[in-house]
């Protein structure tokens, strides 16, 4: 496996792994009705690309195929961290999370962040981060459990 950054030409392929990801690995979690809201069939490309170009986006790639990726915004808010659904507990969502703790370093950010998933929120506390609050956070009609989650460095 190997990290890249991401280029404007992944959009298409980080998409799609995270839609196979929350409608797969979330499932067991969220009902049917969540998984739509929060990874819709149609994106809105102009909003991820500008998203994920504003940010540090880095992509796991195994040979030419993307098999995670994640990103990190302004004052260490991580905003996304996803594997493909065949890839997991393989150390990729690992690697990525390492790389953006890096980052938030190299931006002199004393604490990373991120609205972690009742799916992720295990992952997270196990490489140290703590919870926050729990939060109702609606979107597209839906309301999700999710965790505020921070590690301190």
């Amino acid at each position: 496996m190997e990290l890249q950054k991401y280029a404007k030409a992944d959009l298409e392929e980080v998409y799609r792994l995270f839609y196979d990801t929350v409608h797969s690995v979330n499932r067991a979690d969220y009902e049917p009705e969540q998984l739509d809201a929060w990874a819709p069939q149609e994106m809105d490309r102009s909003r991820w690309e500008a998203s994920l170009l504003s940010h540090e986006t880095w992509v796991a790639r195994e040979g030419e195929r993307i098999v995670g990726f994640g990103d990190l915004g302004e004052n260490g808010y991580l905003d996304r961290l996803y594997v493909h659904r065949d890839f997991q507990r393989r150390g990729v969502a690992s690697a990525i999370l390492r790389r953006l703790e890096e980052g938030a370093r190299r931006q002199d950010c004393r604490r990373i962040y991120t609205e972690a998933s009742i799916t992720a929120r295990p992952f997270f506390e196990r490489w140290g981060y703590r919870v926050v609050k729990e939060q109702q956070k609606p979107l597209r009609g839906q309301v999700f459990i999710n965790f505020i989650m921070e590690k301190f460095f």
